[in-house]
């Protein structure tokens, strides 16, 4: 039987649907495949590997990906993870499971903040993240 297949979306593939994936791979290990992918992707923030860091979690494979890049015919699930912005779109099979998480940007910057604030702005996104991923594997009996 092979791994159910999880897709993480967000517009530049940087923070949210990176932590995504590394999480997904530390939570669920060989039960699952974790992907993830942009509509316009750019860079792993550094903010997001060490956040991810701080969870035991190696992003140092993980690249930022454009969605004509990664192999869609046997994901399972599509998760979209942005909140204001305009989510990427692909055709994908019929029986593909869509789930939206709204999560906001943690790169979007904030007139005046600081290097710790921002840092804390991530790590509010991974504990969301994380929650998020616990829940999911709860139902779908991943754990």
């Amino acid at each position: 039987m092979r791994p159910t297949t999880l897709l993480f979306l967000c517009v530049r593939n940087s923070a949210r649907s990176q932590i995504a994936e590394g999480m997904a791979r530390k939570l669920f290990g060989s039960k699952i495949e974790a992907r993830s992918a942009g509509s316009e992707p750019s860079f792993v923030h550094p903010l997001t590997a060490r956040v991810l860091r701080e969870k035991d979690v190696d992003a140092g494979l993980q690249r930022s990906k454009p969605m004509a890049t990664v192999t869609k015919h046997d994901v399972d699930y599509v998760i979209r993870l942005c909140d204001e912005e305009v989510c990427p779109t692909e055709p994908l099979p019929e029986r593909v499971t869509r789930l939206h998480w709204p999560i906001p940007d943690p790169i979007a910057p904030v007139d005046g903040e600081d290097y710790g604030k921002q840092l804390e702005r991530f790590r509010a996104t991974r504990e969301d993240i994380e929650a998020r991923l616990r829940r999911f594997g709860e139902e779908q009996k991943l754990f």
